[in-house]
């Protein structure tokens, strides 16, 4: 039995392209797929999110901060991943920080058995460093970098101080999105 979905989160407008690939429970609400694409993108969980599912909005529902498009937004916690996705290739759009307007499309990729030995959600692989929260989307970002990567740039002190004195754009540790997905989902 295919209870097992693989996903390939991408963030829209970076060039060369930022993504993971996740595998997650066809049983995980839409809450527990944010808190991975949390951890597997590198976000730190700071500000509001929605997902968009075949023109359904998925969020956490907040009366003061609901925009209400005529689309009733529905509880993430409520809504599983297997009562939404179908089984073949599907996309759902995700956005992060409705300021800085992270895009991500997720893509149905396949369902898969659960294989005994591996404790999910899991991410497989993925490309680059998630952009810094708060550097003003994807132009604050590749701003941020063109001031960085110029040694000569006037602002470029500031900006390595703002950003903790180094940022490695090609930086992805495998290794560490899995500890911190395990010890988010499995530290009971």
């Amino acid at each position: 039995m295919d209870n097992i979905i693989q996903v390939k989160i991408s963030l829209r407008g970076t060039k060369p392209l930022i993504w993971r690939r996740i595998l997650v429970e066809k049983t995980s609400t839409f809450e527990a797929l944010h808190e991975v694409i949390q951890i597997a993108m590198g976000w730190t969980n700071s500000h509001l999110h929605e997902f968009t599912a075949d023109g359904v909005r998925i969020g956490q529902p907040l009366d003061e901060f609901d925009m209400d498009y005529g689309e009733k937004l529905i509880g993430e916690a409520t809504v599983t991943l297997e009562s939404v996705l179908t089984d073949g290739t599907q996309t759902v759009d995700y956005t992060y920080d409705f300021g800085d307007s992270w895009e991500h499309t997720l893509v149905v990729e396949k369902w898969l058995p659960a294989d005994a030995a591996i404790r999910y959600p899991i991410c497989t692989v993925g490309k680059l460093n998630c952009p810094p929260e708060d550097c003003g989307g994807i132009p604050g970002f590749y701003e941020m970098l063109r001031i960085v990567n110029d040694k000569g740039h006037p602002e470029r002190q500031e900006m390595l101080e703002w950003l903790g004195g180094v940022y490695d754009a090609k930086a992805f540790d495998l290794q560490e999105v899995n500890q911190q997905l395990t010890a988010f989902f499995h530290s009971t």
